[in-house]
């Protein structure tokens, strides 16, 4: 009797939870192979738009747990699991991590919007929050610069994605600019040419755009010219030297204070 009892009801429970079992586990098989074919195509989409490596890997690591949270409770559903308070119980937690979390979470968007938009990549020469420096690295958090006295800096990506950002490395070509002062009594034509000489026959500087040398001022004690010739980016403070140097010496050479 208690034998027969035992197999009627293993095969009641068997009836009864056997193809949801079944069901649950087909769910859990496809909904795997389903997880890892959206994450693979969702990869080579971010490489084709040349995503960043860092947000990459955890974009995809992000879309995996999220799929797979869902996959689980679609099984525990399927199960006949009571999944609404524990859908509940996890938007909770959600919240009050987020709450916990408000700076981080500041800081991470702005590095998903940095990385994004590429308001600069790494070695560009940028200015920011108050310090200019190369960027060394660029992380989900922060990011880090190394200034021309090569001291790190790490920038939280929050306040950076919300301030202004200069960018010295964006364009191909830069203007520098220069202002000399010589007394009233030099002759202005002289000082014109002397100028535009050594602007010309300086190896880096460019024939275009053409650059610019002209009376800027009238101060108290100076007539100011203001020097702009166009170089490229990467010469920008080799000639600014050069100019400050070659010019002073050109004027001394030719008598002009």
């Amino acid at each position: 009797m208690n034998v027969e009892k035992l197999i009627d009801e293993s095969y009641s429970f068997l009836m009864n939870y056997g193809p949801k079992a079944i069901t649950a586990l087909l769910i859990w098989i496809i909904g795997s192979y389903a997880i890892k074919a959206v994450c693979k195509a969702t990869s080579k989409l971010m490489q084709k738009s040349k995503y960043e490596d860092t947000l990459q890997n955890f974009l995809i690591n992000l879309l995996r747990w999220t799929l797979k949270i869902v996959l689980i409770i679609s099984v525990l559903g399927t199960l006949g699991v009571e999944t609404t308070s524990f859908a509940a119980i996890l938007a909770s937690a959600g919240l009050a991590v987020g709450l916990a979390l408000q700076g981080s979470l500041s800081n991470f968007a702005g590095g998903v919007l940095i990385m994004i938009f590429k308001p600069f990549r790494e070695g560009d020469f940028i200015e920011a929050q108050g310090l200019a420096g190369a960027v060394k690295e660029i992380e989900i958090f922060t990011t880090k610069l190394t200034t021309p006295d090569n001291k790190e800096v790490i920038i939280p990506n929050g306040s950076l994605s919300n301030g202004s950002i200069t960018n010295y490395s964006s364009q191909e070509k830069r203007r520098v600019d220069l202002t000399f002062g010589v007394s009233y009594d030099a002759d202005i034509k002289a000082v014109k040419d002397i100028l535009t000489a050594e602007v010309e026959k300086h190896s880096l500087t460019l024939k275009d755009p053409a650059p610019m040398v002209v009376v800027s001022e009238l101060a108290d004690s100076s007539v100011n010219f203001f020097v702009r010739p166009w170089v490229k980016s990467a010469d920008y403070w080799t000639v600014y030297f050069d100019l400050t140097e070659n010019i002073k010496l050109a004027l001394d050479n030719a008598g002009i204070e």
